[in-house]
């Protein structure tokens, strides 16, 4: 048997994009990724379907090295809606940061991608649509992480260094 992909249907695209939202909503985003990978290949352009790919790669996030970061980024830069892209490179950072917390990393090298992520908010609130309060929603989702935590943690604690010591010998 040859493994070869197959295309789908121009006319499937719709009920294709509703297949991702239910994938995402189990838990599978590999198989969302993989549909949206189908629709891309007949519609590179379509903004559901790339807005769509990005959250599939973020949801799979780990806080490993293996997060596919720079895919997610390059598939959220490429929407045309500058609220949208706005947004959801904010979606990317504070994925990133909860991810790495989730797994291990010392909050206070997390300050600076949270941060980021709040610029993100704080710039696509500006533009947002009316009646659109997803960006302060996400905003203040920032803001209560960084409280759930004390003030110390988001703080580098620095070692006190004795030059005298020197370095062993």
């Amino acid at each position: 048997m040859e493994l070869q992909l197959k295309p789908m249907s121009k006319r499937g695209i719709p009920a294709a994009l509703s297949k991702v939202e239910v994938y995402r909503y189990l838990n599978e985003p590999g198989e969302a990724e993989s549909i949206c990978r189908d629709i891309l290949a007949i519609e590179p352009d379509n903004q559901e379907g790339l807005r769509l790919l990005g959250l599939a790669i973020t949801d799979q996030f780990t806080g490993d090295v293996s997060d596919r970061f720079l895919e997610a980024r390059n598939v959220f830069q490429s929407l045309s809606d500058p609220y949208q892209m706005v947004y959801h490179l904010g979606l990317l950072d504070e994925r990133k940061a909860k991810a790495q917390l989730k797994a291990g990393r010392p909050p206070h090298t997390l300050l600076p991608i949270l941060e980021e992520a709040m610029k993100h908010f704080e710039d696509a609130a500006q533009i947002r649509p009316a009646d659109n309060d997803d960006a302060i929603l996400r905003w203040n989702r920032c803001v209560r992480l960084l409280q759930s935590r004390l003030g110390s943690q988001w703080q580098k604690e620095t070692e006190e260094f004795d030059a005298s010591e020197g370095p062993p010998v």
